[in-house]
């Protein structure tokens, strides 16, 4: 993983580089070396044979919601990623670390102050030294200068607080993008969550005016003599049974829609209905894809740079053990009269230099030392970490991805032989060949089967979408591409 050099703007100036590279050059504590993870080459998750490409060959996409083909998503996510509290937050958060980076990096340079006053005083005539009657007691001094103050970084100081501080804005920057990448996949979570609701609506739908032609035929069969008025309340119970469903459904759509609302910072957002069915399986990643990957994830780089800022530190508490070499200069002028102010006479001017270097502290900075060497064992141990849940998530994504398939297949076949099964019955019962008893069960595992199928579509969908943010985007490997062509087909086949 490449680490992007923060541009310090208007501080880092190569010129000034080269003139300060002999007083810079020793800069004291530990320079970073990324630490081994000691991770598999691939996921493990999905058997297969490895391709040959490794990470640097591969590219994800930013955008990967795209891959979902859906224009009223695209709206969503770019609404989201505008208007959402949350990052908003997040990229002021980025703006404050940004401007304390150039804060930091403000101390390559010299300090140049400039200073002026004036006073009138009186002094006694009886005092320690008094003044002559017809001298003046009234005195005027009128003063201006430059300050210029410069500490010289013998020992790496300000080297390693400018690499704490940019390490700490590029934390920052990874912070706000991981924010990015969760509110864009909850975006796309509730969306699918509406679309689900949608489908079943529009099934339900269907269901109940499948169940009111049942109670016509109960009911008429009831008048004729041929069935009995037990036939007719169970007709009316899974008729009413099928409103009530589709209240609750109503109520699901709602709830996600307000959610894609505080999502979208949108009040009052309404979205019309849809199909879950319409939106296309995108493409996933093959077997053997590279846990170099998620390298590329925002929270994994935010815990390196947060190693590297503790790494640094520990060279800032070390400085101050070494003594600090600073210095001052004052050039300007001082005059009674201010006309003569600027006079050649009234040039004044000063220049020294000041060592200091602690004798005593009572153990004071090897304390702090151990301070920021304990803080930089515990972002290692978060680095770690964060790398290992990475690959774990990627691994449980991939597992959730290749089982919600099956599971998907399975259960649209399912589906299509409940509602082959209730066509069957309802006919032989109104021939008279079969008792109502076998309608009811007909219908009752029409209805669930449906109901499986959507829910495992809808799981399915959100295990990609858990996989794209695991990996950190979406996949646009052209072997990608080719196995999600063929799942597609696959699974168009299946719904046919």
């Amino acid at each position: 993983m490449k680490r992007i050099d923060f541009p310090r703007r208007g501080f880092c100036r190569p010129a000034l580089f080269s003139l300060l590279a002999f007083l810079t050059a020793c800069a004291v504590g530990p320079d970073y070396e990324r630490p081994a993870a000691d991770l598999p080459a691939t996921f493990t998750a999905v058997p297969g044979k490895t391709p040959a490409w490794t990470a640097s060959e591969t590219h994800l996409l930013k955008e990967w919601w795209r891959l979902f083909g859906d224009d009223d998503l695209n709206e969503l996510v770019a609404k989201a990623r505008l208007h959402n509290f949350d990052l908003r937050a997040a990229v002021a958060r980025v703006d404050e670390a940004e401007a304390l980076a150039r804060e930091a990096g403000a101390a390559y340079f010299p300090r140049i102050d400039l200073g002026a006053s004036s006073s009138r005083s009186e002094v006694s005539r009886i005092g320690a030294i008094p003044v002559p009657a017809p001298n003046s007691r009234m005195r005027d001094s009128r003063q201006a200068a430059l300050g210029v103050s410069y500490e010289i970084d013998l020992w790496g100081r300000i080297r390693r607080m400018n690499e704490a501080a940019t390490a700490d804005f590029l934390a920052t920057a990874y912070a706000k993008d991981t924010i990015e990448l969760s509110v864009s996949a909850y975006v796309v979570s509730a969306y699918v969550a509406l679309r689900a609701a949608d489908a079943n609506l529009s099934f339900t739908q269907s269901t109940l005016e499948s169940r009111k032609q049942v109670l016509d035929i109960v009911r008429s069969r009831v008048d004729a003599g041929s069935a009995s008025t037990l036939e007719l309340y169970q007709a009316e119970g899974v008729l009413e049974a099928a409103r009530a469903q589709l209240a609750g459904l109503r109520h699901q759509r709602a709830l996600a829609e307000s959610q894609l609302a505080l999502l979208t910072g949108q009040v009052g957002l309404t979205i019309k209905p849809d199909d879950l069915l319409r939106l296309p399986i995108p493409p996933v990643p093959p077997p053997g894809l590279p846990s170099e990957l998620i390298e590329s994830r925002p929270d994994v780089r935010l815990a390196e740079e947060s190693l590297i800022a503790a790494n640094a530190r520990i060279g800032v508490a070390k400085a101050a053990l070494f003594p600090s070499v600073s210095l001052t200069g004052n050039m300007g002028s001082e005059s009674a009269a201010l006309v003569k102010l600027f006079s050649a006479p009234a040039e004044v001017w000063s220049i020294s230099a000041a060592l200091a270097m602690p004798i005593f502290d009572a153990g004071r900075n090897f304390a702090r030392i151990d301070q920021a060497t304990a803080r930089q064992r515990q972002e290692l141990a978060n680095y770690l970490k964060s790398v290992q849940t990475a690959f774990k998530e990627v691994n449980d994504a991939l597992v959730g991805l290749r089982e919600n398939s099956e599971g998907d297949r399975a259960q649209a076949a399912r589906a299509e032989a409940a509602t082959k099964t209730l066509e069957l019955a309802q006919r032989r019962y109104e021939a008279g060949y079969s008792p109502f008893l076998e309608v009811l069960d007909a219908q009752r595992g029409a209805n669930d089967a449906r109901l499986a199928f959507i829910d495992l579509r809808q799981a399915r969908l959100n295990s990609v979408v858990d996989l794209f943010k695991a990996i950190g985007g979406g996949w646009s490997d052209p072997f990608a591409n080719a196995a999600g062509a063929e799942a597609s087909d696959t699974d168009a086949e299946g719904e046919k």
